[in-house]
């Protein structure tokens, strides 16, 4: 067994997207995550810093995951897809070759939290057709694990303690890891992630320590190499998004909306856009 230690901290900035919605970019496109492009964390009582929400918009090349805590947002794209996204559910969004959609608050005041990942495609995979799924809370298997429970997005969990579960997402190019970890002070969790695979873990309440070192609230953990995270919560409850994926070792060109592999690739991105042939 290899315990995977801290190898980098991260922390994000304030920043805003779509019409202005307030938010953190926990993760960038140039920090070079692979197959991690972004991680945004939206969190706010305050209704003019979401209601303005994200009007219709591109994508192309990459996968969109939004997993919302509180609130409720709807979803609209080209395809004729709506959905309603509330408390404990996830949308999961293959752009591919490209989709145009908004996502939209329901809602004119209270609390509006949750992130939007987005996860690279391989080059094979960039012009396929779009796809989208909504997946209600109620598909997403909740562990309880000693001194906690842990939400299963995507993949498996395999817990030290015996406990497994299969999340409604599994397999792909970068057969993705997607864990929603809540501790009680003092409890410790054990995991097993596939060796090769980036793994990241984000704490956004209470205090983490992973391998004997301290990561606070608010700072993105990047580990290293192994194929079992170990975390615990320190004196709160802690909360912790675990994600891990296989890196695809391929180029990067990221454009606004568009994530490539080329210059090139992304230039047809934008020419085929301007032209209303994106989603062709």
């Amino acid at each position: 067994m290899t315990i995977r230690s801290v190898r980098q901290v991260l922390t994000g900035r304030p920043t805003s997207d779509g019409g202005g919605v307030r938010l953190t970019r926990v993760i960038s496109p140039e920090q070079g995550l692979d197959p991690f492009l972004l991680l945004d964390e939206f969190d706010s009582s305050e209704a003019s810093d979401y209601l303005a929400g994200f009007p219709a918009h591109p994508h192309r090349g990459f996968e969109t995951v939004t997993y919302m805590l509180d609130g409720h947002m709807l979803h609209e794209d080209h395809l004729g897809n709506r959905g309603e996204l509330k408390a404990g559910g996830v949308q999961w969004m293959t752009a591919g070759r490209g989709i145009i959609h908004s996502e939209m608050p329901q809602q004119v005041g209270g609390r509006m939290r949750g992130f939007q990942l987005w996860l690279n495609l391989p080059a094979a995979d960039k012009m396929k057709p779009a796809a989208y799924q909504d997946l209600e809370p109620d598909l997403i298997p909740s562990v309880e694990v000693p001194g906690g429970t842990v939400a299963v997005v995507a993949g498996v969990l395999v817990a030290a303690d015996g406990g497994t579960a299969r999340g409604p997402i599994s397999g792909g190019a970068t057969q993705p890891l997607y864990l929603d970890v809540a501790l009680e002070p003092g409890a410790t969790l054990s995991v097993a992630t596939p060796p090769g695979h980036t793994v990241l873990a984000y704490v956004f309440e209470g205090a983490a320590v992973i391998a004997g070192q301290a990561v606070p609230k608010g700072t993105l953990a990047r580990l290293t190499d192994g194929d079992t995270l170990s975390l615990s919560a320190a004196a709160a409850t802690t909360r912790v998004l675990v994600i891990g994926g296989r890196p695809l070792g391929e180029p990067v060109a990221h454009y606004g909306p568009f994530v490539m592999n080329t210059g090139a690739e992304i230039q047809q991105a934008v020419r085929d856009f301007q032209a209303g042939r994106l989603t062709g």
